[in-house]
Formats: C-alpha cells, sequence, structure tokens
C-alpha cells in the first residue's frame, strides 16, 4: 500500500460520524496529578492497570474512533497480556502516539513557551509504526494575555508543528495538530477568539510553507472561550464564537477539526461540542479528543481498586457516547442522568 493510501485509510478511520478521539497520552508528571486526586500513587503498574481497564471497556469502539497513548503504553500490554495496540484495534480503534517531548520557556520571549521532540523524530517515528501507532499528536501552547502570545512564539509554534506533520506523512502516520491557546487568564471571549485567529492562521501558513497534505490531517484546537478567571460563556455564544473563527482560517480541506477540552469540565466540554454541531453542516466533521473531560469520571471510579472495574469502564462509556451524541448535536442534559 502506498503512503498515501495508508494515509487516506487512516483518515477514514478517524473520521466517523458519531465518534471522537480518547486522548490517554498523559505524561508521567500529569498522570501522576491525576491519579493523586483520587489517592493513587502512580507506578507503572498502576498506569497499566488503569488504561487497560478503560481501553477493554465493551463497546468503546462504538463512540471512540482513535487513542492516543503515551510511549510508555504503547510498549505495555494489557492486564490480559495483549498488546495495548492489538487490544484497540480489536476495539476497531485506531491507536495513536504522542510524540513531542513537553514544553519550555521560549529564550528571548518571555511569558512564551516552545514545544521540543523533533530531534530523532523520523527514527522514533519508525520506531512507533512498528509498534502498531498510525496517528501522531504534537501538542503546541500559547500563554495568552493582553501582550501574549508574541510574534515570534506564534511563529516558532507553528514552525514546529509543520515540519513535525510533514515527517509524520513522510512516515505513513497521519498528524493531529494541536495548537492549544490556554484558557487560564481572565481574558475575554473576544480576546481569546482574537488570539486563535491569529495563532491557527499561521499554522496554516506554516503547514502549506512545508507542504502539508491538508486532507492528511486532524486539527486539535482550543475552543474559543472566556479565560478561567472570567465568567463562563453560554454554550451558544462559545459556539458561535468558534465557528466563526474557524470558518476564517481553516481550509475546508481538512477532514477533521477534534476540539480538546482545555480546563473545561466533562459537562462543559460535551455542551459546547454538542451546541457547534447543532448550527448545521460545516466544511469539516467537528468532533471530541478529550483527555481529562472523557476520563476524570472513570479515574474517580477506578481510584486505584482493581475491583471497580465494572465502574470504571460504565464511567468512561458513558462520556464516549454523551460526546458521541454531542458529534451530532443530539446531546442535552437530561441524557447526563
Amino acid at each position: 500500500m502506498s503512503i498515501r493510501a495508508e494515509l487516506h485509510s487512516t483518515i477514514q478511520a478517524l473520521v466517523q460520524p458519531g465518534k471522537g478521539i480518547l486522548a490517554a497520552d498523559e505524561s508521567h508528571p500529569t498522570i501522576a496529578k491525576r491519579f493523586s486526586a483520587v489517592g493513587v500513587e502512580s507506578t507503572e503498574e498502576k498506569r497499566r492497570e488503569y488504561r487497560s481497564l478503560i481501553l477493554s471497556a465493551p463497546g468503546l469502539g462504538e463512540f471512540i474512533s482513535g487513542v492516543i497513548l503515551f510511549e510508555e503504553t504503547l510498549g505495555q500490554n494489557s492486564l490480559d497480556n495483549t498488546p495495548i495496540s492489538k487490544l484497540l484495534e480489536t476495539q476497531g480503534i485506531v491507536p495513536g502516539i504522542k510524540v513531542d517531548k513537553g514544553k519550555k520557556p521560549l529564550v528571548n520571549a518571555s511569558g512564551d513557551e516552545i514545544t521540543y521532540g523533533l530531534d530523532g523524530l523520523d527514527d522514533r517515528l519508525e520506531i512507533y509504526r512498528n509498534q502498531g501507532a498510525r496517528f501522531a499528536k504534537w501538542r503546541a501552547v500559547y500563554n495568552i494575555s493582553a501582550t501574549l502570545p508574541s510574534r515570534q512564539a506564534v511563529e516558532a509554534n507553528a514552525e514546529l508543528l509543520a515540519r513535525y506533520a510533514a515527517l509524520c506523512q513522510a512516515a505513513g502516520i497521519v498528524p493531529i495538530v494541536e495548537p492549544e491557546v490556554l484558557i487560564d487568564g481572565d481574558h475575554s471571549i473576544e480576546r481569546s477568539a482574537e488570539v486563535n485567529e491569529i495563532v491557527i492562521a499561521e499554522v496554516f501558513s506554516a503547514l502549506r510553507r512545508h507542504r502539508v497534505q491538508l486532507e492528511y490531517i486532524i486539527l486539535k484546537p482550543s475552543m474559543v472561550t472566556p479565560g478561567k478567571g472570567c465568567a463562563k460563556a453560554p454554550p451558544e455564544n462559545v459556539a458561535e464564537a468558534t465557528l466563526r473563527v474557524f470558518r476564517r482560517v481553516v481550509p475546508a480541506a481538512v477532514p477533521g477539526i477534534n476540539f480538546l477540552s482545555g480546563g473545561q469540565t466533562p459537562e462543559e466540554a460535551t455542551r459546547n461540542l454538542s451546541a457547534m454541531n447543532s448550527l448545521g453542516q460545516q466544511p469539516w466533521y467537528l468532533s471530541f479528543s478529550y483527555g481529562r473531560a472523557l476520563q476524570e469520571p472513570a479515574q474517580k471510579a477506578w481510584a486505584g481498586d482493581l475491583g471497580n472495574r465494572s465502574a470504571t469502564q460504565s464511567a468512561v462509556l458513558k462520556r464516549a457516547r454523551l460526546n458521541g451524541a454531542a458529534t451530532q448535536g443530539l446531546y442535552t442534559t437530561d441524557m447526563e442522568a
């Protein structure tokens, strides 16, 4: 099969009506913080146990088309000794992999950050592909204030996202391009819209410059919301502001936009996604690629006890099902019951 055919096949598998992507790619420090909140120490065995439980939830593939894994998880076996990538494939779910190495301060740009991990990426992609990964993810973060992000940060992060995407496609791996405008701060929804438009426009300029095939990427952006220091905006306002920005800067060639939850509660992330999809058909499929907003209830149900298997799997399946409904604009708060 040619590389183009592989990319096409993966996109077709990932972009399906009623389905979205589960982000289970938390780094060791992040998963330790999540586990600590439910009274569990983060060890390799506990991470394997928890992720095995949620990824083997019966029926998960009905609502989840792909799972982004952390490098450790991609190399692990599940509790029944099945390679995690094979476990996902039996559910009809595409295995993916987080490939960036985290963020650090951007030199000579106070308050801005840059993502590391491009060195040796082509070699790592070959290893990940042999382990079963068919798509990848790279996250760039943008702090927001009256003056941030700087032009330097906007251009530098876009360049890295584009170079990563080009390397992925050359290896036959679909890239998820994630420019996250952070929710931290007291900025207005108007300021969020302004920054998102600038950031995403620059990302697509860089993608074109590096000849990335837009038909074979997935965009994973933030929703346009006020900062968490402000009053929350109603779902219809979030939907209208987000789509206004995306219609201006996201080409119709992009097959799917899978939003990150970015600090929203599970219910907020579902409501806002459904509000967008209730506004009618858009040039792209609008879906989710949530981490905490899909997993938080499951982590609380699990609480480090393997005996809570049924409750853990029911919790992740419920949020997957509700977000599946949101991709079609069919979610209502009554469904939470």
